[in-house]
C-alpha cells in the first residue's frame, strides 16, 4: 500500500497510531516536500502545530529505521510565494499532485481537502474527527479534584492552584523541575487530542502562543520568543452550580427580567466570575429565551443549545453585527480585556439587547 499524507494528517498524529496498531504496517509512506515546508514554516513562525508535524514526521523516520514501514520524500520545495498562499490551497494542490504522481491513496483529516481530492479522483482516506473515549492526557496527571490550574514551565517545579474559590492555595505538586522536552511532548499531545476530539479545537494560534479549548479545560502554551522558556497552563472548572446556589439569585433575576436591566460581573482573576456567567446564560435558556455568547476563547461550559460565538475576522465588533441579525434575546460577553470590547457592548445595548 502506498499513502501520500497531507499536513493536517501529520499535526493531528494519527498516522503513527495508525501503523503502531497494525493497520498501515508494511506501507509506503510517500511524504511530500511541500508538507516539509509547510510544519517549518510554521514552526519558524512560533506556531506549535508546526512542531507537533515535525515531531510525527519523526517518529515516521524511526519507523522506517525500524522497518516497520518505508519512508520516501517527493515533489520539489515550494517557493515562498506558494507557502504565504498556504491557506489558498497552493500547497494543497502540490500534495495531491504527488499522490496522482505515485498512484497512491491520498490520507488526510482536513474535509475540504478530501472533497477536492475525491473530485479529482484519487483513492482518498479521510480521518474523521473520533468519537470514542480518549485515554487521559499527559497534564491529567497533575489534576485532582481539588485542581483549579496547574502551571509547567520549564525548568521549574510543577505547581498548582488548589482549594475553593474563596480559599485558594498556590502549592508545588513535584520536586522534580519540568523539562523542555517533557514540556514539548504535552503540547505535541494537547494539539492532537484538539485535532481529533469533536470538543477540542484551537482557539488562538500565533507566534510563541497557543491556547487550545478541550471540553471544560483551558490550555494555553507558550514559548519563545513570547515568553521566556515553554510554558503550559492548564485551568479548568472545579464547581458546577446553578443561578438558585447563589444568595442573591433572586436579585439578580428580577434585574434581568423584570426589570429588563443588564449586568456586569466584576471580580480578581479566579473569583468565578464565569461560573457565574455561565449559570445566567443555562437560566435564561432555560426560560425559554434565546441565548448567544460571545467569547474569545469560547471557555463558558453551557448547554447545546446555547450557541458560542467568537471574534469574526479578529473582531469582536463584526460579531456583535452578525448578532444583530441573529437578534438574540440576551447575549453573554466574557470577558471585557479591551476598550473595543466595551463599546461592542455599549452598541449592543442600546440595540436593546440584554447584555
Amino acid at each position: 500500500m502506498i499513502l501520500v499524507p497531507d499536513t493536517s494528517v501529520l499535526i493531528d498524529g494519527r498516522i503513527t497510531s495508525m501503523i503502531q496498531t497494525g493497520e498501515y504496517k508494511g506501507a509506503t509512506i510517500i511524504v511530500p516536500e511541500a508538507v516539509i515546508a509547510e510544519l517549518e514554516a510554521q514552526a519558524n513562525n512560533g506556531r506549535e502545530i508546526g512542531f507537533s508535524g515535525l515531531a510525527e514526521l519523526q517518529s515516521l523516520c524511526k519507523m522506517a529505521e525500524e522497518k516497520t514501514i518505508e519512508l520516501r520524500f517527493s515533489g520539489i520545495r515550494p517557493s515562498l510565494e506558494q507557502v504565504k498562499l498556504a491557506s489558498g490551497g497552493e500547497i494543497d494542490a502540490m500534495i495531491r499532485g504527488i499522490a496522482i504522481e505515485n498512484n497512491a491513496r491520498f490520507i488526510t483529516s482536513d474535509n475540504v481537502q478530501a472533497e477536492v481530492a475525491r473530485a479529482k479522483g484519487l483513492d482518498v482516506i479521510y480521518l474523521k474527527p473520533q468519537i470514542t473515549d480518549f485515554v487521559p492526557l499527559a497534564i491529567d496527571q497533575f489534576f485532582d479534584e481539588h485542581t483549579i490550574a496547574v502551571y509547567l514551565k520549564e525548568r521549574v517545579s510543577p505547581s498548582a492552584k488548589k482549594g475553593s474559590i474563596s480559599d485558594m492555595k498556590l502549592v508545588k505538586i513535584r520536586d522534580a523541575p519540568t523539562s523542555e522536552y517533557e514540556l514539548r511532548m504535552m503540547a505535541q499531545e494537547i494539539l492532537e487530542r484538539a485535532k481529533r476530539d469533536p470538543d477540542g479545537f484551537i482557539e488562538v494560534e500565533k507566534r510563541g502562543v497557543t491556547v487550545v479549548q478541550i471540553g471544560s479545560m483551558r490550555i494555553a502554551i507558550t514559548r519563545r520568543p513570547f515568553s521566556d522558556g515553554m510554558e503550559i497552563t492548564a485551568v479548568r472548572p472545579i464547581v458546577d452550580v446553578t443561578l438558585k446556589d447563589y444568595k442573591k439569585s433572586d436579585i439578580i433575576t428580577r434585574r434581568i427580567l423584570a426589570e429588563k436591566q443588564g449586568m456586569l460581573i466584576i471580580g480578581a482573576p479566579g473569583c468565578g466570575k464565569t461560573t457565574l456567567a455561565q449559570s445566567v446564560a443555562t437560566f435564561l435558556a432555560d426560560a425559554g429565551h434565546v441565548v448567544k455568547t460571545m467569547e474569545a476563547p469560547r471557555e463558558l461550559q453551557v448547554p447545546d443549545n446555547i450557541t458560542q460565538y467568537t471574534t469574526l475576522d479578529g473582531s469582536m465588533a463584526n460579531t456583535a453585527d452578525v448578532l444583530m441579525l441573529v437578534r438574540p434575546d440576551f447575549v453573554i460577553f466574557d470577558a471585557l480585556r479591551t476598550t473595543e470590547y466595551f463599546r461592542v457592548v455599549a452598541d449592543m445595548s442600546l440595540a436593546c439587547i440584554g447584555m
